[in-house]
């Protein structure tokens, strides 16, 4: 049945897309000859795999890990690309993740927090709110200001391939263009919502440290994002479980807008690229693998 079909994720890549499931990924880029090349890799079992059964600590390992593939995607197409003559180099993707990382940090972690400490800001309710506030305006004007770069839409455009790949799987039908191209661009898993309840359950975690000194505030800032990313991937895996609950699907619905700014529609080559990396991730056997549909 289509709605038994394993779980798989993905990340949108420079002029390609990768896919994972389970203990095996795969990433996908078109070259500048208009052909397709797929990497195929396992994922091999390690020694912190235990903590990724356990609810609340999980998400951590889980999101480390999939930072840690993500990475090693992206470094695969910025060489495919560079090799191919459109001017992405590894050592580019390297220095840009070391500044976002910092970025993510000293921007959205500390000034919201030392904004609201300079401004004098009193009560611990005040305090919190207007700091998480000022946290998801910077993420979303953010969003906003990337999205203008031709490069980044084209992107955006495989962000949104992935996911109508993914929901076309998850629907059982065949894998090809034409059928997945009818699929939203949107996904309750995307790791863009997860973003945003990140940034939401901040709030709730940084309030119990009420209105802190400057240290703590610095200290807590930084300590508390294993706490609210794991709280946030159990609230993201839930949720995609009881989505046909009403009232969930309302409760989630910001993610799914937020959504709208980091996808654009694919064109069927972007498409064709996303199912590529998608069959390479799908045991022997699955029929959408071979090109086919899951039965009803």
């Amino acid at each position: 049945m289509a709605e038994d079909r394993e779980p798989v994720g993905g990340q949108a890549l420079i002029e390609g897309v990768m896919m994972r499931r389970v203990d095996v990924w795969a990433a996908a880029v078109r070259l500048r000859d208009g052909s397709i090349e797929v990497d195929h890799n396992a994922i091999p079992p390690g020694r912190l795999d235990r903590w990724r059964k356990i609810p609340f600590v999980r998400g951590t390992f889980v999101l480390a890990q999939s930072v840690r593939i993500g990475f090693r995607a992206m470094t695969w197409a910025a060489n495919k690309n560079e090799s191919s003559g459109k001017g992405f180099s590894t050592i580019g993707i390297v220095l840009s993740t070391i500044v976002a990382l910092t970025g993510l940090i000293l921007v959205f972690q500390l000034f919201p927090a030392a904004l609201a400490k300079w401004l004098g800001i009193e009560g611990a309710a005040a305090f919190n709110l207007f700091e998480g506030l000022v946290r998801l305006v910077l993420f979303v004007a953010y969003i906003g200001f990337i999205a203008r770069a031709a490069d980044i839409r084209r992107v955006f455009q495989y962000h949104g391939a992935e996911h109508k790949a993914v929901n076309a799987y998850e629907a059982g039908v065949p894998l090809v263009p034409a059928e997945v191209q009818r699929f939203s661009r949107r996904h309750t898993r995307c790791g863009t919502t997860f973003i945003l309840w990140v940034l939401v359950l901040a709030i709730v975690v940084n309030s119990t440290f009420g209105h802190p000194s400057w240290a703590v505030l610095v200290a807590s800032r930084i300590l508390t994002i294993p706490i609210v990313a794991g709280l946030a991937y159990e609230l993201i895996r839930w949720s995609a479980r009881v989505w046909h609950k009403r009232w969930v699907r309302t409760v989630m619905t910001p993610g799914l807008w937020l959504q709208d700014l980091t996808t654009r529609e694919p064109d069927d080559d972007q498409v064709e690229v996303a199912i590529a990396a998608l069959r390479a991730v799908l045991p022997t056997g699955d029929p959408l693998r071979e090109g086919g549909h899951v039965p009803a």
